[in-house]
């Protein structure tokens, strides 16, 4: 579920970036009114506006939606006790490895410590 919501908020962030880009200025409207050819345009002499303005709130309310969704999944995730990567001294006590100290050193002293001679 998680996976279907995340992979439709990145296709509607994109068709949002589109949309953005595809609509026009405040200031094209200036350029219409002295004959700027609107009557010819594919979406009539009102132009593309309000379909795309439209279409952008429609985008826009659904990138909220999976947001929310997503920042839901995200606590829920963070509260289970198992989420996660679990810590190195777990695994090594699940396999049955002595553990090892944050500096690298293990922490079982029964094994003999090998000296350098100073030759």
């Amino acid at each position: 579920m998680q996976v279907a919501i995340l992979m439709s908020h990145v296709v509607i962030a994109i068709a949002l970036v589109v949309l953005i880009l595809l609509q026009q200025g405040k200031g094209a409207e200036a350029g219409a009114a002295f004959g700027g050819g609107a009557s010819q345009t594919v979406f009539g002499s009102r132009g593309s506006g309000s379909f795309l303005a439209r279409f952008t709130a429609i985008l826009a309310a659904a990138f909220f939606v999976t947001s929310m969704a997503l920042a839901y999944f995200a606590t829920q995730a963070g509260q289970a006790p198992e989420a996660g990567i679990p810590d190195s001294r777990l695994i090594e006590q699940q396999q049955g490895l002595p553990a090892l100290d944050d500096d690298g050193a293990s922490v079982d002293n029964t094994a003999p410590v090998l000296e350098e001679s100073g030759n």
